[in-house]
């Protein structure tokens, strides 16, 4: 194939580009048009299984396959991929007989996949098809067919899989997200297959997992001069400390911000008791909350640092916006 050094024009490449689109689209529409009785039968399948998913195929439907498989396994329907080809070389051992076996094949002839049809048969699982033939060897020996057959390959030469691949990823996402809604699967519960995700971390992290605590939260009583709560903070490499009663519950908070202002009013403040200058009454977040809740916070009071406290109001650490960006919150 020879490389033509052609002028690339804008209007022709975006005019392609749409053409693409637009037949892709004209194939989702034909394929949305044909979903009935096979598709609910599927789903009545599906969302009965006893066993898990087993998603199989050859090719680029093969490889929509995995990311069926994948999204299943993310919003609360267990699945795993299982390659067509290897099936017969071992793999058919993880099949078992309560499984739901969903494959996907366009053609529906490929050889691996009328292969493998007959030892599926033999366990006895249930093999659901998404063919764009409904005539196919594989049509013939499943349960249930679903057809995602489209008129036309976007391919500029109407063989390679584009359509028909967008019109089985389509379906495949319909059923995943059919069978989330019937199985009532939150946020908490994608947060839960997903802890190091963005959603995970927001959903699933709490203020006692980033807190800093123990030699990094300093916590002085307030009769300690500031000369000493200074230094205090300063140790712990902080920008605040706690100030408790006698009975260790806390009753303020003293910043930077304090200490600025404070010496703007006088100039000996360091020789005087935190509890004359501090903040009294400051807000704070209990260890059990989300960290979420804790950006919240201090968004919205616009404050720097958020005393965190126990069950009993005691002082068990301190959050500023550092920590809730190290922890992937902001």
């Amino acid at each position: 194939m020879k490389k033509k050094n052609k002028k690339l024009n804008k209007n022709t490449i975006l005019n392609w580009a749409k053409d693409v689109l637009n037949t892709e689209i004209e194939g989702l529409e034909s394929v949305k048009a044909k979903l009935g009785k096979d598709f609910f039968e599927s789903i009545k399948i599906t969302s009965r299984c006893k066993g898990r998913l087993i998603i199989s195929g050859m090719g680029k439907a093969g490889i929509i396959g995995q990311k069926f498989s994948a999204t299943l396994s993310s919003t609360g329907t267990s699945s795993f991929w299982l390659h067509a080809a290897e099936a017969v070389h071992g793999d058919l051992g993880r099949i078992k007989k309560n499984d739901t076996v969903i494959i996907l094949s366009y053609s529906g002839q490929t050889d691996e996949i009328k292969n493998l049809i007959p030892f599926v048969k033999k366990i006895g699982s249930k093999i659901i098809a998404i063919t764009g033939n409904i005539n196919s060897n594989l049509a013939q020996y499943s349960d249930i067919v679903i057809d995602v057959a489209v008129d036309k390959e976007a391919c500029g030469l109407g063989l390679a899989p584009t359509t028909s691949t967008t019109a089985m990823l389509a379906v495949c996402d319909a059923i995943s997200v059919v069978l989330q809604k019937i199985k009532g699967f939150k946020e908490k519960d994608f947060a839960s297959f997903h802890p190091r995700g963005s959603l995970g971390r927001k959903l699933l992290l709490k203020v006692s997992d980033i807190m800093r605590k123990k030699k990094s939260n300093p916590v002085v009583n307030a009769e300690t001069l500031v000369d000493q709560v200074l230094l205090k903070i300063t140790s712990a490499h902080a920008g605040a400390a706690t100030v408790v009663d006698k009975k260790n519950k806390i009753i303020g908070i003293f910043t930077d911000g304090d200490l600025r202002r404070s010496l703007k009013k006088d100039r000996n403040i360091l020789n005087k008791k935190v509890k004359l200058v501090m903040s009294a009454k400051p807000t704070v977040i209990k260890d059990s909350d989300l960290a979420s809740q804790a950006l919240k916070i201090l968004e919205k009071k616009k404050i720097d640092e958020l005393p965190v406290v126990d069950k009993k109001n005691h002082p068990v650490g301190m959050l500023d916006i550092q920590d809730l960006i190290a922890a992937g919150l902001v």
